[in-house]
């Protein structure tokens, strides 16, 4: 192995390893924001128990997620320092006002709903919260926002004396269309994943004999919250997907004819249910197919020409000429690697049916005051919470290998990015450095999350009402 690979398995590790978390931070923040504005608006008990104890789980989880999220910024310049020197001006741009605007908006006001529960009036210790939403929010906004600009390159310029693309319309960036339909996307999918999450626990929680008798509603309640929250989450992404299907098609037709295995232009298309290729993914050699469905799915016409991995390949060597990476992709140059990303798409895909169909089933067992019962519903419960956070983690892998090979597409190849002064061990040690300490990591969070869990909500204790700019004399406590 070289530089690059090892540099390209380092940053794929610590990117997914921190999407674990993030899906779970942006859910949860909604559904603890919504139990305590509940609890405000009726004084009931569950509402508050329930919010203190998932936002127990949201601040484990929440930590995690920063410690992670910190290494990806640095890798930027350890392993990627040409791609750096070659975007900075305009990659840097949302990564900064990430930091400086969304995780700072995150952290004061998490800070403030940590500490203020004896100190701020309920409605205004609510606020803070929700004013945690929305900088998660924010963040993923700007994030995302970033990531798109590497997937379709817009509001630039190339300067030809510094070899450096330089930003000329930050609203450009912002408002790229593959923004505007990944963020929609990925915000769905994360409340898919927050309620997956409530559901799963809850239903633990429910069911076993150790709950009493008198927190079994309380329980039922969240996670038929859960479960709705799930399949709305479900139906937002798959309706944003389609949308981003069709953009994606525009922008990247190679990524969508890479996710579909489609090898030759057709009008119309079929949509791949499922197919078996060559060991090299070039070649095609046996497939289940719907027809028409594809054109439908990426042009919005059942009639659509849907272009092909072939004619892709020979417009693109046209277009930018002989690919200088093409021997690190093993199915040919400007192509990506066809099983991960056809592979993927169809994880992705099958997670996410999966997730709301479970949460489907547990908003009819649980109707008109009935609970869970049976072992394959448990079964199911525990498994649920997994099911989005792998969907989420296969479509962030199909989205960035069905990009290869190029790190901004049209404009520089992965290969090409690379930082030329970082030798193989020098990149091999990082590389099991970070991945040793994320394991060490995935326990410690594991850990604190299944104690807690098992603990189950604390019995209901009267906060105080306090109005602001009352006087005393009582020092900050931490909120648990």
């Amino acid at each position: 192995m070289d530089t690059l690979d090892i540099a390209r398995w380092q940053f794929g590790i610590i990117t997914v390893y921190h999407f674990l978390f993030v899906p779970i931070t942006i859910g949860l923040s909604a559904l603890v924001a919504g139990l305590e504005t509940a609890w405000v608006r009726t004084g009931g008990e569950k509402y508050l128990r329930l919010t203190k104890f998932f936002g127990k789980l949201f601040l484990i989880n929440f930590a995690i997620g920063v410690v992670t999220g910190i290494v990806q910024e640095f890798q930027f310049g350890m392993n990627w320092s040409d791609y750096s020197r070659f975007v900075g001006d305009i990659f840097g741009a949302p990564l900064a006002i990430e930091g400086l605007l969304a995780f700072f908006l995150e952290s004061t006001f998490l800070g403030l709903w940590i500490f203020g529960w004896d100190k701020l009036p309920r409605p205004l210790h609510a606020a803070c919260i929700w004013l945690v939403h929305l900088g998660t929010l924010l963040s993923a906004y700007f994030i995302l926002a970033a990531n798109s600009w590497m997937q379709h390159p817009v509001g630039y310029t190339f300067n030809r004396d510094t070899g450096r693309a330089e930003l000329n319309d930050f609203w450009a960036v912002m408002t790229n269309k593959v923004q505007l339909a990944t963020f929609p996307h990925t915000l769905t999918a994360c409340y898919m994943t927050g309620g997956a999450f409530m559901l799963g626990v809850a239903t633990y929680l429910l069911v076993r004999r150790r709950t009493p008798d008198a927190d079994r509603p309380m329980y039922r309640t969240a996670v038929r919250l859960g479960a709705v929250v799930t399949l709305v989450g479900g139906l937002g992404v798959a309706i944003s997907g389609d949308y981003q299907g069709k953009i994606m098609t525009d922008v990247q037709p190679m990524k969508m004819a890479a996710a579909e295995a489609l090898y030759d232009t057709e009008a119309p298309a079929a949509f791949s249910l499922f197919t078996v290729g060559t060991l090299d993914g070039s070649q095609e050699k046996f497939a289940v197919k719907v027809p028409r469905l594809l054109s439908f799915l990426a042009t919005g016409s059942f009639d659509g020409e849907v272009q092909g991995i072939n004619q892709l390949r020979a417009q693109y060597r046209k277009t930018y000429g002989q690919d200088p990476g093409a021997a690190y992709y093993t199915s040919g140059d400007y192509t990506p690697v066809i099983p991960v990303t056809y592979w993927t798409f169809r994880l992705m895909i099958g997670l996410g049916v999966l997730a709301a169909a479970a949460a489907a089933l547990f908003l009819w067992v649980t109707r008109r005051g009935r609970a869970p019962t049976g072992r394959a519903l448990v079964m199911i419960a525990a498994a649920l919470p997994l099911l989005p956070v792998l969907a989420n983690s296969f479509g962030w892998i199909f989205t960035e290998m069905g990009r290869q090979p190029w790190a901004v597409f049209g404009l520089m190849t992965t290969a090409n990015a690379v930082s030329p002064g970082v030798s193989p061990g020098e990149a091999l040690t990082s590389l099991i450095a970070l991945t040793l300490l994320y394991g060490v990591l995935a326990v410690i969070e594991v850990g604190l999350m299944l104690h807690f869990i098992r603990k189950g909500a604390d019995p209901f204790v009267e906060p105080p009402s306090p109005t602001l700019g009352r006087p005393s004399d009582e020092p900050l406590t931490f909120a648990y």
